[in-house]
């Protein structure tokens, strides 16, 4: 598995129990020990810590963009593992520097983990939230 696949993979393990048990228990510290659990030896952690950073420091927002992408669907009713899995989808799509991960590798990342980690449908779900945004980003620019 690539390193950054697997560091994605370990922040929506990360995101996946800190969303689960309502946000009560330090994402910082679920993180690292699922660094340790899932990606011993995995050497560039500054990409896990800025995705983390970025999903605490914008997650109203990104929520509120999920909601709106995806108006059927209230943020609650959204299936934890996808709901992460958009809420990082999301920050790689809106805040990452496009040389580093262009806007159809964040997308296309995206929908593998929930291939991944959650049921058989999700892939699509993601694709359409992630594209409608994406449409959104080609239009206002």
């Amino acid at each position: 598995m690539a390193s950054r696949h697997l560091s994605r993979s370990i922040v929506l393990q990360s995101l996946y129990e800190w969303d689960f048990y309502d946000k009560k228990h330090n994402l910082r510290t679920i993180t690292e020990r699922n660094i340790k659990d899932f990606g011993p030896g995995l050497e560039e952690l500054n990409f896990i810590w800025s995705l983390i950073d970025g999903i605490e420091k914008h997650l109203v927002e990104l929520d509120k963009i999920i909601e709106k992408a995806a108006p059927e669907w209230p943020i609650a009713q959204i299936a934890v593992i996808d709901r992460n899995v958009l809420r990082i989808g999301l920050l790689e799509l809106l805040y990452s520097d496009k040389t580093e991960v262009p806007p159809k590798v964040a997308i296309n990342e995206a929908i593998e983990l929930a291939k991944t980690f959650s049921g058989p449908t999700s892939g699509k779900f993601i694709n359409g939230v992630l594209g409608t945004v994406y449409k959104q980003l080609e239009t206002s620019e």
